[in-house]
């Protein structure tokens, strides 16, 4: 886990660079008084992992790396949870975290697999399309996808907990605000439609585990500060950090960026919050990315192709926008995709639908326009924060003028590096042999 280690001496990776460029640029943009956020750090520092709700059950639920797709999905689906730990299958039990555990797989990277067969074997789409109920085994996974609201255990960051750190006095471990959220069970007649299906069977958990938004397995121990974990959560770009508990053999919860930005919205009316929720997103230094960095999906693009901008570039997400000025008119995430495999005719034609038509269709499907989610300059980071927390949603973008031009976007991991600074040595000290170790593969 993530405690001190001796060093070794090697070439920096280029991915702690791109980490270390993104930081620097965060902190330099920020107008906070150096007093206050050197307290917000110092504070977090002292704030314990285990101040954190755990999972319903008191287990984490764990993926064989060799298991099929089929059974990975239904895993997923039975446990209410959105991802789950690989565990690799050759590992010894007694082994070290780092050859237990291969990574992490979620339903992103599963939609993204369905999406790749599709794009590459257009025959694939028509069968499965043409199969038991009309969507055959993607409908199945669709189905499932369409249950799932959010993560296994969304845990709440104590208010007391944080509060009393920044008053300096000790912290005590509190109950956390937010449950998890439940999802929908399969259908009865979801293991029939899935199995039939060869690729299902046939694909692995571990084969494209590192291909599609491979996240990898990088815990803390419950002894940690939610410094490192809000470091791991935003320089480090992790969506979620395991927590192992010294001297234990499995894993003890999951802490989220969703988690995280909840537990913020929940310090609402505590002072050292509310000076800072008080700002405009301007001082402090949001958006972070300026605007001809945005990726965007013209409204007439094909869906596939903003589908798939959204994998290279390693996104969530992307604002819909038309015209030259880039008016936004909606917003497309690969959670969407999901849509997709539950209506044939839309899958069936996948490869040549619109993102106009593919939008119409999901709101046609909702009953209500899929409005983009947006703030501009002038916006309180606490009313960034309370939209993120309300809507459960992973971006908000920056809009500017009354053709309303995206200028920017705000993400989770842009919202936690709002609050902390990494103090000096605290990278070699508490994270840099395991995020070294875990950039080596």
């Amino acid at each position: 886990m993530a405690h001190p280690q001796p060093q070794e001496q090697e070439v920096e990776s280029p991915k702690i660079s791109a980490y270390d460029a993104y930081f620097e640029t965060v902190q330099s943009r920020k107008k906070l008084p150096g007093p206050l956020q050197e307290n917000l750090t110092f504070a977090f520092s002292k704030v314990p992992v285990s101040a954190f709700q755990g999972v319903p059950g008191g287990k984490v639920i764990e993926i064989g790396a060799d298991t099929c797709i089929a059974d990975a999905v239904k895993v997923l689906s039975r446990h209410h949870i959105l991802s789950a730990p690989v565990r690799n299958p050759e590992a010894e039990a007694n082994s070290d975290w780092s050859d237990k555990y291969l990574g992490i797989v979620d339903y992103s990277a599963i939609l993204l697999w369905v999406l790749e067969t599709c794009r590459l074997s257009p025959s694939f789409c028509s069968a499965t399309a043409a199969g038991v109920g009309g969507a055959g085994a993607m409908g199945a996974i669709g189905a499932v996808a369409l249950g799932v609201t959010g993560p296994a255990a969304v845990a709440g960051l104590t208010a007391a907990a944080v509060c009393s750190a920044v008053a300096g006095a000790a912290v005590e471990k509190g109950e956390a605000k937010d449950s998890p959220t439940g999802a929908n069970n399969l259908s009865e007649d979801f293991d029939s439609i899935i199995l039939q299906d060869e690729h299902f069977k046939s694909t692995t958990v571990r084969s494209i585990l590192k291909s599609f938004r491979w996240a990898p397995f990088l815990p803390v121990g419950t002894d940690s500060s939610m410094l490192s974990v809000l470091l791991l959560l935003s320089k480090y770009r992790m969506r979620n950090v395991p927590v192992i508990e010294p001297g234990q053999p499995n894993i003890k919860n999951f802490i989220t960026q969703s988690a995280v930005v909840h537990g913020l919205e929940g310090c609402k009316g505590m002072e050292w919050f509310d000076c800072i929720a008080a700002k405009p997103i301007s001082d402090l230094g949001l958006p972070f990315m300026v605007s001809n960095e945005v990726i965007s999906a013209n409204i007439n693009d094909p869906i596939l192709e903003a589908f798939m901008k959204m994998r290279e570039n390693e996104v969530g997400g992307l604002p819909v926008v038309e015209g030259t000025k880039k008016k936004i008119v909606g917003n497309v995430s690969i959670s969407d995709i999901r849509y997709s495999l539950l209506k044939p005719e839309l899958f069936s034609n996948f490869r040549n639908l619109s993102v106009k038509d593919f939008m119409s269709a999901i709101s046609k499907n909702q009953g209500k326009a899929m409005s983009p989610i947006t703030c501009n300059h002038q916006s309180s980071l606490g009313y960034v924060i309370e939209t993120l927390a309300s809507k459960s949603v992973h971006r908000i973008y920056v809009v500017d003028g009354e053709e309303c031009q995206v200028v920017g976007v705000i993400t989770l991991r842009d919202v936690i590096s709002c609050f902390i600074s990494e103090p000096h040595n605290h990278f070699d000290a508490y994270l840099g042999f395991a995020v070294k170790q875990i950039m080596k593969h």
